[in-house]
């Protein structure tokens, strides 16, 4: 099971940052594709940090890291390798998958600062109520680190170019509601892990 939630956890990542070369609309808002997909990594990092603690939570945002570096710089070898004479889609495929520097930068600052402050204050609310309360940590959490990573990302790809407020508020508001769409799946995830070790504690 944990080796299933790290391979959803590198999955929705990496695929987010993909599909977010597509903006979609969510009401009034318009927001990247990819927002469902990264906001499933912070429920798997909640489960993690509420069954293995901390620094394995830690372990997996890094790995996590380290993960969409190599993506990111696969698809930029993958776009500057000349195609085939008779591939006729290359600058589709560039428009599709290539990202500038500056959304690059921001994706990955805004990944590593707010993954790193959700799995801290995950476990820095788990110790205020004494390991009880996980829907408050799992969305107290989440809220605060949402935010951080729409503000950080929107700040940086976009200041200059596109109103920053609407966008930030409109990104931080989708991925809340995902968020508390997302808390009886951490109920569960959190519920068969710990059924899981004490099965194996009991063999």
């Amino acid at each position: 099971m944990y080796v299933f939630l790290i391979a959803i956890f590198i999955a929705s990542l990496t695929i987010a940052a993909v599909l977010a070369s597509k903006i979609i609309q969510i009401g009034i808002f318009s927001v990247p594709a990819g927002i469902l997909a990264y906001s499933i990594t912070f429920a798997c990092t909640d489960i993690i940090g509420e069954v293995y603690g901390k620094q394995a939570a830690r372990s997996v945002v890094l790995a996590g890291f380290a993960s969409l570096i190599m993506v990111m710089l696969l698809i930029k070898l993958a776009i500057i390798i000349p195609p085939a004479p008779f591939w006729p889609n290359q600058t589709m495929f560039a428009t599709l998958l290539g990202s500038s520097e500056r959304i690059i930068i921001a994706s990955l600052a805004a990944y590593l600062l707010s993954q790193l402050a959700d799995v801290w204050l995950f476990a820095r609310l788990k110790q205020l109520t004494g390991g009880r309360y996980l829907w408050l940590r799992n969305n107290g959490s989440t809220i605060v680190s949402q935010l951080l990573d729409s503000t950080v990302f929107i700040v940086i790809a976009s200041a200059g170019v596109f109103p920053l407020l609407p966008m930030i508020f409109g990104q931080w508001l989708i991925k809340l509601v995902i968020a508390l769409a997302d808390t009886p799946l951490v109920y569960g995830g959190v519920y068969l892990l710990r059924r899981k070790h004490k099965h194996y504690a009991a063999i």
